[in-house]
């Protein structure tokens, strides 16, 4: 019996990959509809954007547009709320709404067949929510239990506190979005019925319809559906700027937790958002060189070598415009001091550059897995209403990701450095009396201490 060798077949690299195009059209109240073929995909996902500045909101009634979100779904001038979950559900339909720096977003997911339903549903919870009083204070009460969770969190302790402290405190970017104890315990009905006729309407508002689209007309259904949305009163949302950040050097805030056996570490700088003019392709990858998989530099050493945490992760984050670099995580309270010396160690030196092999893994990282990121239908919905809100074009991911197979350590160093100039704004949460004279030797600002 003879054997023949075969040689090893070459294995390609996978050729580019490019973001799904839609079709375009506008209903007669002037809303953009994008239409995503997304074959197979037979929940269809719908993502409307309606601009809105929380700004706008009332200063002593913050959090007001977050409610009015929440309170969409509870019922209409024609249904209770019981009956309206009960026509949603007949449906097979799930609604959610909620608000970001930029815009207010309600998603719809619902089986293709019953996509008119759904536009007819959708249409009567912006046009007539009846917001009932019981289910406004059931609302509200909500809110200010989850503000007391909130608080019970260390990691949503440290984020607001970086937040209060990272940006200016004229600035909304330094409040919680959803409110405080404060603004939530003063709202009324009247506030969230006056702000939803102020600042709901279909001006300026995109609709993205994504899934398997065989024999649906798009641009018919959703003018059946939407085209009768109105608001004469609908006021044009201010302009989104990014906040300003609070300056004044290097800070440092402990927040006390008596008792804690793990410290709650956030490490951030003022970053850019995705219109950046440089490009935003470095930033991606940046994020996973430096802490955004458990094989980054941060776990490398803080994780595997050190034993320190779980897993600590930086990232980019934008807004609709600015943003902010955030490292954060959870260590061994009797390791917060070296740990927090080690990650600004980390952090630091990667302004002097990354390997080639750093840089491959992150580029091929965020190329390859574009594909799969975005296989669904709720994933491109999701995709193509961020680019509406932050009015980036159409076709950003696919050029994103072109320029991105193509940088080099210096194109990436550069990126870096223009943010992370080390002026840290850092909060630990964790046992002041044990960690205060440890920290504060670390020199990184004067550091202000403060109750959970």
């Amino acid at each position: 019996m003879s054997t023949e060798t075969v040689a090893r077949p070459e294995v390609q690299p996978p050729g580019p990959w490019a973001f799904p195009m839609p079709d375009e059209s506008v209903t007669d109240n002037g809303i953009r509809v994008l239409s995503y073929a997304v074959p197979g995909q037979y929940v269809i996902s719908l993502r409307l954007v309606v601009p809105l500045s929380l700004a706008d909101e009332p200063v002593d009634r913050e959090g007001v547009a977050a409610m009015t979100a929440r309170l969409l779904d509870e019922g209409t001038a024609e249904h209770s709320s019981e009956e309206f979950a009960e026509l949603m559900e007949r449906a097979g339909m799930a609604l959610g709404a909620s608000v970001t720096d930029g815009a207010l977003s309600v998603d719809v997911d619902v089986p293709q067949r019953f996509l008119p339903v759904a536009l007819g549903l959708l249409r009567k919870a912006l046009t007539e929510p009846a917001f009932p009083e019981d289910e406004v204070r059931r609302i509200l009460r909500s809110r200010l239990a989850e503000i007391e969770q909130e608080r019970a969190s260390a990691p949503h302790r440290g984020a607001r506190e970086l937040t209060a402290t990272l940006w200016s405190p004229t600035e909304r970017a330094s409040r919680p979005s959803a409110g405080t104890s404060e603004s939530i315990g003063a709202m009324t009905r009247d506030d969230v019925v006056a702000f939803h006729r102020a600042h709901v309407g279909p001006r300026g508002a995109t609709l993205v319809v994504a899934g398997d689209l065989t024999d649906v007309d798009v641009p018919a259904v959703v003018e059946s559906g939407l085209g009768g949305w109105s608001n004469p009163g609908h006021v044009v949302a201010s302009p989104v700027v990014a906040p300003e950040p609070a300056g004044g050097g290097p800070r440092l805030v402990l927040v006390d937790r008596p008792g804690s056996v793990q410290s709650e570490i956030s490490v951030a700088v003022p970053g850019p958002d995705r219109s950046v003019t440089t490009g935003w392709a470095p930033y991606p990858v940046l994020s996973f060189i430096v802490g955004g998989s458990p094989s980054a530099r941060v776990d490398a050493v803080l994780r595997e070598d050190k034993g320190y945490t779980y897993g600590i992760r930086s990232a980019f984050r934008p807004r609709a415009r600015g943003g902010s670099f955030v490292t954060a995580g959870s260590v061994r309270a009797d390791a917060t001091v070296d740990a927090l010396k080690l990650l600004v160690e980390i952090l630091g030196k990667a302004r002097e550059g990354f390997s080639e092999k750093e840089i491959r893994a992150g580029i091929d990282f965020v190329v390859q897995t574009a594909p799969g990121r975005y296989a669904t239908a709720d994933a491109v919905a999701d995709e193509a209403s961020a680019l509406a809100i932050e009015g980036l074009p159409l076709d950003f991911q696919t050029r994103t990701l072109s320029t991105m197979r193509e940088l080099d350590n210096a194109r990436l160093t550069t990126a870096y450095t223009e943010v992370v100039t080390g002026e840290w704004v850092i909060v630990v949460v964790g046992d002041a009396e044990a960690l205060k004279e440890g920290v504060e030797g670390l020199g990184f600002g004067k550091m202000t201490v403060v109750p959970n």
